[in-house]
């Protein structure tokens, strides 16, 4: 092994077999309260909780610590209308051209359809992007590696960070969304990866049935 740098690892806490049995089963149950809605209300949500919940986001690992990944917070009424003008555009042109029947089918359980009031009902819209290029240095501009991999282990932290904290969140990926750069202000370089929208959910909220059937454990896991 090539000598690296180290330090010790003393933020690692130790726990009792019967305490992490406990610690992982409120985690679940916890988690498995988070479900997908598309129905959101405009009241505020403190913009520390966003910022604290993007902190965690930064402490997912990442190909060579190069730390991939950008989020663009907009709550500007005037921004983030212009993002759902955008958005129903290319989702426009998704449900009646591009997107093939088995894909519409697949969708259907699922309610979604080109019209996305959401994108400036919610208080925050929060653009995730991944980096061709960069470092854990500003000014770095290395070659990064495992993007989508990294990027979407960053995202899945965000997502629980914020339900952990309270907030409703809704995953958007309209097709193309080159559109995202020029109204977030990003470099050609950074791709955008999907829209998170986040906020408290609406008083008469509802979610898809079919979003609650999750795969049991055997369906999902094997052991060797």
């Amino acid at each position: 092994m090539r000598p690296h740098e180290t330090a010790p690892y003393d933020q690692w806490i130790e726990r009792s077999p019967e305490e992490m049995v406990a610690r992982a089963a409120d985690f679940y149950e916890e988690v498995n309260r988070r479900r997908t809605t598309r129905y959101f209300s405009d009241r505020p949500v403190p913009r520390e909780v966003i910022e604290t919940c993007l902190k965690a986001a930064g402490t997912a690992p990442s190909g060579a610590n190069h730390q991939p990944w950008h989020f663009t917070v907009i709550e500007s009424p005037r921004i983030k209308a212009e993002v759902r003008h955008a958005a129903e555009e290319e989702e426009r042109i998704f449900y009646r051209d591009k997107a093939p029947q088995e894909w519409l089918d697949a969708l259907a359980p699922l309610g979604t359809d080109e019209d996305k009031p959401f994108l400036e009902t919610a208080p925050y819209l929060i653009v995730v992007f991944s980096q061709k290029r960069g470092g854990p240095n500003p000014g770095d501009l290395k070659k990064n590696y495992y993007i989508n991999e990294s990027v979407g282990i960053a995202t899945g932290i965000l997502i629980t960070a914020l339900h952990h904290a309270g907030v409703a969140t809704l995953t958007h990926t309209p097709a193309p969304m080159n559109f995202l750069n020029e109204i977030c202000g990003r470099p050609d370089s950074e791709k955008p990866f999907l829209i998170l929208v986040a906020g408290y959910p609406a008083p008469d909220a509802t979610v898809p049935v079919a979003g609650k059937v999750k795969k049991p454990l055997d369906q999902i896991s094997n052991w060797l």
